[in-house]
């Protein structure tokens, strides 16, 4: 009986283990299914920015060889310059650093404000004003385009960067503040109500608390909303294009467009792709730079701010 049981015991354990590696195998190919999928998925979201680098190198005239050419050859460098040289693209380039970064600076400000008051006051009509103030976000841009035209028309701001910054120290703005004031009240509400408390009792107003407490311990959301707001300014072509006229204050994103009817690229009909490439990369790369370094507070701000309901 005793040999019997061994070897029933010894039968158990050789199935155990060919359920277990059998287990292990479907992991392991089931992971290697999904690696290879968001492999496929990266590299064909990743062509288009390599062919944009690749054209910026190349001749002009060799831009739609076929087969098409990954590698230029020959690879011109001079692409950059030339494209500095044949137009104002210096100038374009610090008026967009310019807006962006005074109408992002505004945005992290009166956000952050607006949401202290959602997160650690208490008033009458909070969440129906909440409601109100999210409902915005709903309201589609091109419904209020005319009547702000008119408003800044009216005040005389027309042709200059000022629409296009002042809004956004005000809570304002096309792209919708309420976004930011929620990302960040959402973020706040993590944080302990004893702060708040310990700081009234020591004597601390309420603006003292939120700005030498709650801005410093919310640095993730703030860097969230930073990166969100100065990616759209940068990109944003449809304020500029209806506040902007002259030359002067023109942004990246509209002196891209007019680049094709200009003769620095080449006429409608003869478009300097090279060139364009060059400028567009130029473009892409102050968006790269400041998303990479702050990637981190980026992905903790919008990981946390997911997290409270109230």
């Amino acid at each position: 009986m005793r040999r019997i049981s061994q070897i029933s015991f010894q039968a158990a354990d050789a199935s155990t283990r060919q359920r277990t590696l059998r287990a292990y195998v479907w992991i392991v190919l089931g992971r290697l299914v999904g690696y290879a999928a968001l492999l496929l998925v990266a590299v064909i979201s990743l062509l288009p920015l390599a062919w944009m680098v690749s054209t910026s190198l190349k001749a002009f005239g060799r831009e739609f060889l076929f087969p098409p050419q990954w590698i230029p050859n020959p690879v011109v460098f001079g692409n950059y310059l030339t494209a500095f040289e044949t137009s104002n693209l210096a100038r374009y380039f610090g008026n967009t650093l310019m807006i962006s970064v005074l109408a992002t600076l505004g945005t992290v400000i009166s956000s952050s404000l607006v949401a202290f008051g959602f997160a650690r006051l208490e008033f009458f009509g909070k969440r129906v004003l909440f409601i109100i103030l999210l409902s915005t976000l709903m309201l589609p841009v091109i419904v209020t385009l005319v009547p702000t035209f008119v408003l800044f028309k009216t005040l005389g701001w027309i042709d200059t960067p000022l629409p296009l910054i002042v809004p956004w120290w005000f809570g304002g703005g096309a792209f919708g503040g309420a976004f930011f004031v929620f990302l960040i009240r959402q973020f706040m509400l993590q944080l302990p109500r004893e702060l708040d408390e310990a700081a009234l009792v020591d004597g601390a107003s309420y603006f003292r608390i939120y700005w030498r407490i709650m801005l410093p311990l919310s640095k993730p959301a703030l860097a969230a909303s930073a990166i969100f707001s100065f990616i759209h300014h940068w990109n944003d072509f449809l304020n500029p294009l209806t506040f902007l006229n002259s030359e002067e204050w023109r942004t990246l994103a509209l002196y891209l467009r007019f680049f094709l009817y200009t003769e620095a690229g080449g006429g409608a009909g003869l478009t300097r792709w090279n060139l364009m490439m060059a400028a567009s990369v130029v473009m892409l790369v102050p968006v790269l730079v400041i998303f990479f370094s702050a990637q981190r507070y980026f992905i903790r701000g919008v990981a946390l701010t997911g997290i409270a309901g109230r």
